[in-house]
């Protein structure tokens, strides 16, 4: 099927089924110019929790799509392809976090909501890398902290806020990739240009950057900017979105270690594609299932997560 016969068709479909494509930053420029709503984790968290749709369809990865499902128990929830996973959530496995748990207590667990549905359900607050920060700060300052999965995110809040917290050792392949030399030697290429990178990049690059946020808070950041070039240390997916709003400015993807092309795809988040959506939106699969107690487990945190951003302003 033609890309525009695909894209009638996922409008057709989704008017009579009454569904709504949530899709994340890091979707292919087509998916996110059809999908009804594109953000960051924290975004498509708090539109999962609250849309009217009768099906979600999540154009991410598959502990986004979980997450949708938890939030919204009563929604079919279905994922493009059930294969679009996560390193991150998979270098924390349950039974070896549950035993880090174990070892330490008297911890309130922090978990990043790039888990696991489990992971989820053995945590006391979730948290994404736009609110993070925050979350932590909101609780009291002698507040032992266990923090996952994601190593450099961990580090880097610890380090803005002198927590105490211990950290799992999990990270991100897409994040953990970029070149700090071959950064620089654009930046000396591109004289005036500012690097701006995700907290999940490694402290080098963190600490070369101009400016760390969430893949959100980088997008904002080029749009209220004033300079006119921009490195850009995170999954390159966003600079569809940078580009619309500053179709002016030069946005350069950061290359990693083995390329100096700027290919620091997400494997994962590419599986998805337009010929899956019309699909899934027909067959209404694969559809997301989770035990009810794990749903009632895992809401606990997601949703403190929401409380405490929303008192916030977050």
């Amino acid at each position: 099927m033609e890309k525009d016969e695909l894209i009638k068709g996922i409008e057709r479909l989704r008017r009579e089924k009454n569904a709504v494509i949530l899709s994340h930053y890091y979707q292919t420029d087509d998916i996110q110019s059809i999908a009804d709503f594109t953000g960051d984790s924290l975004a498509l968290s708090q539109k999962a929790a609250k849309t009217d749709a009768d099906i979600i369809v999540f154009a991410g990865v598959y502990f986004m799509a979980e997450t949708a499902k938890i939030l919204a128990p009563t929604k079919k929830v279905i994922i493009p392809d059930e294969n679009a996973g996560c390193s991150l959530a998979d270098s924390c496995k349950k039974e070896d976090f549950e035993k880090f748990i174990n070892d330490n207590p008297g911890h309130t667990v922090i978990t990043y909501v790039n888990t696991t549905a489990d992971i989820k359900a053995l945590s006391h607050i979730s948290c994404t890398s736009s609110n993070a920060k925050q979350i932590i700060e909101s609780l009291p300052s002698d507040e032992k902290i266990i923090f996952g999965p994601d190593r450099n995110l961990g580090n880097y809040i610890r380090s803005l806020t002198g927590r105490d917290m211990l950290i799992w050792n999990g990270s991100c392949h897409v994040h953990e990739q970029f070149s700090l030399e071959a950064i620089m030697k654009i930046m000396e290429e591109n004289k005036g240009a500012k690097l701006i990178a995700h907290p999940e990049c490694e402290m080098p690059v963190r600490i070369a950057a101009d400016f760390i946020g969430s893949t959100s808070e980088l997008l904002n950041y080029v749009k209220s900017d004033k300079a006119e070039k921009f490195v850009i240390a995170t999954e390159p997916g966003i600079l569809y979105k940078m580009k619309l709003a500053c179709p002016d400015k030069l946005l350069i993807p950061a290359p990693p270690k083995d390329s100096t092309c700027g290919c620091s795809e997400c494997n994962f988040m590419k599986l998805i594609t337009l010929e899956k959506i019309y699909n899934s939106l027909k067959f209404e699969y694969p559809e997301i299932l989770l035990p009810d107690d794990i749903i009632e487990k895992a809401a606990i945190p997601i949703k403190r997560m929401l409380d405490i951003s929303e008192k916030l302003g977050l």
